[in-house]
């Protein structure tokens, strides 16, 4: 058998592991289950990629995104490994090729979701296979405790079933002791091996600013700071808006969203990965799988959504270990604006009854019956019919699919979109003539910025609400538009499809899951506490603040953090006024007698000293001591 090192320096080039990287591979090796807790960038794909290569057979990789398998993927194709994954829409027949070309062909990782691990077909292609480890990414999405809970993690204990003699090895960069018992407990692992590195960044300091003027302050950063930058804000408009507006100060910037198409992303990608645009302005959609070390800078202008994500994000700068910067920009408003958003999304088991009873009588579903059918479903539509907050039905939706209580397919939360086509000048000429369309097109244009430069992600409910006309009026409209040729439009035809997994039992279906609903509230409130508690903290080293909050100890300081710095500028302006009083004290003392009085730098003392003689406060004697001016 090869040796791990021997691996690592064949495909990857380096000498040694990093930290316990060796220790986790010699336990997967064992054939021990393993949960592997290493921050971002700490190296975990490593951790199941070198013992597979060691073992024979294939490692079946649980990826949450696509996007991700596809660049773990190409990275270990462009080594001369034999990888691939199962892209969206595969039919049965390509799936049979795949699963043919994988058996044979003599392939090491098969990367794939958690929602396509659960197709009989395909669990039977996967009992055929030679699997030799399966390794579970972004495991933290197992546990409700954690910041991205996802049901279909919780059914990957099928695996054991169908190979009880493979071990596992599950692996995050965010969790806490409860959610690595959450781990253990739904994979169903037997006495795992718990490899944790410590989160303590030495290199990083975390700074959180109170400023009014944010964008000002991005101005100021960007002068003094020309390393690779990421700038993470809460909405897609926003990305553009903000790279816009630095592009405008003649700083290069790009953006990046879950909204653009995959060559829209990669260009951003790679234009940032090639620091052509070396400031990327992105949502938490950009993140995973990202691999450039000298990121120097990672800038929140809104606040995250949990500590985990402001930790997983801000683990993107200083993977070269050189001293990198995580900057929060907040004022009061942001903080009215988070609070507001969390009573909006908070739900009471009271509301989730009442929601889910309307969900039944929207479509007429009698008390006992099952419909295995999907339903189309428009949220909005929905929520005005019952007069329900957007938010509190959007939450409950997914609690309740959290919860297999209804199923909500891929369509939930697509959108439409619109694109005008012709130029504004000709738009105008057409509506002069069209006069009965010019209000309906000018509410459009007035309520989405972009529409011709871009295809932008529209509703149509939104539209006939602001424009005052019915939903199906504006289908009208828009049809006729494109037959015009001034628009490419393309409709969603419902925002999801619904599928109800239980007979209707109204209240009684809610309160076998009441327990664990009130916990995860529970925990979604207090997740938000700890959230803004941590920004609005002035008193303790932020280092200490993130990793107690990951149930690690400490009481060492990271002396770089906003909080340090301002205390030791605090205590360094208290220096003068000490030896003022240490010499009213004691008449004149040498530097050496003062710096044992003062419980301070020996440099700092010095400074001041000269700058109190400067200002003619103190003096030097005929002994060569310091004494107060007479």
């Amino acid at each position: 058998m090869e040796h791990p090192k021997d691996i690592l320096k064949e495909y990857w080039g380096f000498n040694n592991f990093r930290s316990i990287q060796e220790n986790i591979i010699n336990d997967v090796l064992n054939q021990q289950d393993v949960i592997a807790l290493l921050p971002t960038g700490g190296g975990k794909s490593i951790c199941f990629q070198v013992p597979t290569l060691i073992k024979s057979g294939l490692c079946l990789v649980i990826s949450p995104l696509i996007a991700l398998m596809q660049d773990q993927v190409q990275g270990l194709v462009k080594k001369g490994i034999k990888a691939t994954y199962i892209p969206s829409g595969t039919t049965q027949d390509d799936l049979i090729t795949l699963f043919d070309n994988i058996k044979f062909g003599k392939f090491k990782f098969l990367y794939i979701s958690p929602e396509r691990l659960q197709a009989s077909f395909i669990q039977q292609k996967i009992k055929e296979l030679n699997i030799n480890l399966v390794a579970i990414d972004e495991a933290h999405c197992i546990s409700e405790w954690g910041h991205d809970f996802r049901p279909s993690y919780r059914r990957i204990q099928l695996l054991k079933e169908l190979k009880p003699d493979v071990n596992f090895i599950a692996l995050t960069a965010t969790a806490n002791k409860k959610v690595l018992t959450d781990i253990a407990t739904n994979l169903g692992l037997q006495t795992p091996k718990i490899h944790q590195l410590s989160f303590f960044r030495e290199n990083l300091a975390y700074q959180v600013f109170n400023f009014e003027d944010k964008l000002q302050q991005l101005i100021n950063i960007f002068t003094k700071t020309k390393k690779p930058a990421i700038v993470y804000v809460n909405s897609r408009k926003k990305t553009e808006q903000i790279s816009n507006f630095l592009n405008t100060n003649n700083f290069k910037a790009t953006f990046y969203h879950a909204g653009l198409s995959s060559v829209e992303k990669k260009l951003a990608f790679d234009n940032w990965m090639q620091e052509k645009t070396p400031i990327i302005v992105a949502t938490n959609a950009f993140g995973m799988g990202i691999d450039k070390a000298n990121v120097g800078l990672v800038i929140h202008l809104d606040l995250p959504t949990s500590i985990e994500n402001y930790v997983q994000e801000t683990g993107r700068a200083g993977r070269n270990l050189e001293k990198s910067f995580a900057v929060l920009l907040y004022n009061k408003n942001d903080i009215v604006l988070f609070k507001d958003r969390l009573l909006q999304t908070l739900v009471s088991i009271k509301e989730i009854k009442e929601i889910y009873k309307k969900l039944y009588q929207n479509f007429f579903i009698a008390l006992g019956e099952l419909h295995v059918t999907a339903f189309s479903f428009n949220i909005l539509e929905f929520c005005k019919k019952y007069n329900f907050s957007v938010l509190k039905v959007d939450a409950t939706l997914k609690i309740l699919s959290n919860h297999d209580i209804i199923e909500i397919n891929s369509q939930f939360n697509k959108k439409s979109t619109l694109q005008f086509i012709v130029t504004s000048k000709k738009l105008l000429s057409y509506l002069s003539k069209n006069t009965h369309l010019k209000q309906f097109t000018n509410t459009i244009l007035r309520t989405y910025a972009g529409l011709f430069e871009q295809e932008t992600n529209i509703n149509e409910f939104f539209i006939a609400k602001k424009a005052g006309i019915t939903t199906k009026q504006v289908l009208i409209n828009l049809e006729r538009l494109q037959k015009e040729n001034l628009i490419t439009y393309t409709p969603v035809i419902s925002d999801a499809e619904i599928c109800f997994l239980h007979p209707r039992e109204d209240d009684i279906t809610i309160n076998r899951h009441s327990k664990e609903i009130k916990l995860f509230l529970t925990q979604k409130k207090k997740k938000a506490i700890e959230l803004i508690d941590f920004v609005k903290n002035k008193k303790v080293c932020r280092s200490i603040l993130l990793l107690t909050y990951f149930d690690e100890k400490t009481e060492k300081r990271c002396g770089i953090c906003d909080v340090c710095l301002s205390q030791k500028k605090a205590k360094t302006t208290n220096i003068s006024e000490e030896i003022i009083t240490v010499l009213t004290n004691k008449q004149a003392l040498s530097s050496a007698e003062i710096c044992n009085y003062i419980n301070a730098n020996k440099q700092d003392i010095l400074i001041h000293l000269r700058q109190l003689i400067a200002l003619d406060t103190i003096t030097i004697n005929y002994q060569n001591k310091y004494q107060l001016k007479l």
